[in-house]
């Protein structure tokens, strides 16, 4: 069967969201202890491209079906996981791309966040998928947790969304909230 990617977030509403982040069948890294390891020849370029041995991975579907076997331990490196075996891979900044973001405003009048990776992987920042700030004042740049320590970086129009989104909110404070989690967009001095 081919891969059908999810629609556009803005038409999505925050029910269809949740819908469509539990139809995305993960595997289940979390309880697979590999015992070998071994280098993976791979590395994703801080623009969300993957390589394999200097090579391009051109194929989107190869490049979902790998992404979803990435984690990154508490050293900062990451690895693809499978029941066997525990590769390293070389990540430039982060291991993916948030390349749009809608907010979204469920009936109780909450609101969230939601981001389309370079993937296709829908995520709504929250508690379970915090959005951190670094880089500098000068340099901002937005990271948003994505699964097993894995990060994704804002693309510069997503950021752009986010600060026009927080700017609408409040012209002085930079701030956006979502699922409950409140989120200053100013680098740390």
């Amino acid at each position: 069967m081919p891969y059908v990617p999810p629609p556009e977030l803005a038409a999505l509403s925050l029910a269809d969201l949740a819908e469509q982040v539990a139809a995305r069948k993960l595997p289940p890294l979390d309880q697979w202890a590999p015992q070998e390891t071994g280098d993976s020849e791979m590395r994703i370029a801080a623009d969300g491209r993957w390589y394999h041995q200097g090579g391009e991975i051109r194929r989107p579907a190869m490049v979902r079906a790998f992404s979803s076997l990435l984690t990154r331990d508490d050293a900062g490196q990451h690895w693809l996981v499978t029941p066997f075996q525990k590769l390293s891979i070389a990540v430039e900044d982060a291991a993916f791309i948030a390349t749009d973001m809608q907010v979204k405003v469920d009936d109780a009048g909450g609101s969230a966040i939601a981001f389309r990776l370079n993937t296709d992987d829908l995520v709504v920042c929250g508690p379970k998928h915090a959005l951190r700030v670094g880089g500098s004042a000068e340099v901002p740049a937005y990271y948003l947790c994505v699964r097993h320590g894995v990060e994704a970086r804002l693309n510069r129009s997503t950021y752009g969304q986010l600060i026009d989104y927080a700017l609408s909110r409040d012209p002085v404070e930079l701030v956006v909230e979502s699922q409950g989690l409140r989120i200053a967009l100013v680098p740390a001095l």
